[in-house]
């Protein structure tokens, strides 16, 4: 089996990347900032089944500096790329998110090069593909590009064109293969309280915090799947150079999601909303509302996308999203039951 190095192993896709390849008898290094995280890592692996993580080495590592990715990659065959620095509040401006995920994308991939590794597979995001599109419905694929012209959120702006940067570095060097997982809202089972921004969605339903349902539509994928695409991506001869979008069946509105929880959870999902917010009422409170601010691009919107190109290419084949959501729920219900 092959050694694998995975950036952000204390993040959610990243853990579950790490189990997926410990359970595949990898051998596996990851990155963490701080390396007093590694007892929460080794936690977050042996609540996910994890019975042996001696074939697991955490190593310090920080995007935004060149010390320790020499180390961290030196010896491996291939590099799973998931980390990008986060922010806790909306930037002042752009660059503040752009810059550091470009330049840590790239400072892996001259890292992943130097080393001889054969192969990186980066987590980038349907971010980078469905933004900045006039439609207000359309089925997207891999050929698609956000546009970064067209005033589109920091975050999406970022994967963009750190996505970018990568493809643009492969092509120039060469000396190593590159393959993208471009992820819709990730959904599924939480190791710890580290998980997924799209996981806030329906621990807002189930805690009573949405009044009303918000009017959009995304497509959703279960992180498990995710992790199970990007090790396809890693070993698959057809994978190198293509990029791959991860959504289990096709885009859920809000309202969908809320009726799949009343109808999976039955009484424990008393507190989900059934009324959805009118689009003009959303609309004029994302003026003044942080978290619908956040929404507004997509108020009204239907973002659905294909994996099929995952499916036809490398045999991919996603749960139903019902059961992912289901999933999701059970899981934050037994952690919030484990901190209260």
């Amino acid at each position: 089996m092959s050694e694998v190095l995975v950036t952000g192993g204390s993040g959610y896709i990243g853990s579950w990347c790490v189990l997926a390849l410990l359970a595949n008898g990898h051998t596996v290094r990851t990155t963490v900032r701080d390396l007093k995280k590694e007892p929460a890592v080794r936690a977050m692996l042996r609540a996910g089944g994890a019975s042996e993580d001696a074939k697991l080495t955490v190593c310090q590592a920080d995007l935004q500096q060149d010390a320790g990715w020499r180390e961290a990659v030196e010896g491996c065959d291939y590099v799973l790329h998931v980390a990008s620095p986060t922010l806790t509040s909306l930037p002042k401006n752009d660059d503040e998110m752009v810059v550091p995920a470009r330049d840590g994308v790239l400072r892996v991939l001259r890292a992943a090069r130097e080393a001889g590794v054969k192969r990186v597979v980066l987590t980038s995001a349907f971010g980078a593909v469905g933004m900045g599109h006039p439609e207000r419905s359309r089925v997207f694929t891999e050929a698609d590009w956000s546009n970064v012209d067209a005033g589109i959120p920091p975050y999406q702006k970022s994967k963009t064109l750190s996505e970018k940067a990568a493809w643009d570095f492969v092509a120039q060097h060469g000396g190593i293969e590159l393959a993208v997982v471009n992820p819709v809202g990730v959904f599924g089972p939480v190791l710890g309280s580290d998980y997924s921004p799209s996981l806030g969605l329906v621990q807002r339903m189930l805690d009573g915090d949405l009044p009303a349902l918000p009017k959009f539509a995304m497509g959703y994928v279960d992180v498990r799947d995710v992790a199970d695409l990007h090790l396809r991506a890693m070993t698959d001869p057809a994978a190198a150079g293509e990029r791959f979008l991860a959504i289990s069946g096709h885009s859920l509105w809000v309202r969908e999601i809320a009726a799949i929880l009343r109808d999976r959870l039955g009484d424990r999902a008393s507190k989900v909303p059934t009324r959805e917010l009118p689009l003009w009422t959303a609309r004029a409170l994302a003026r003044v509302n942080p978290g619908l601010r956040l929404l507004r691009p997509q108020l009204g919107r239907n973002f659905d996308a294909t994996s099929e190109k995952a499916q036809r290419m490398l045999g991919w084949s996603p749960r139903p999203i019902e059961d992912t959501i289901a999933d999701t729920a059970e899981s934050l219900l037994t952690l919030k039951g484990m901190t209260t």
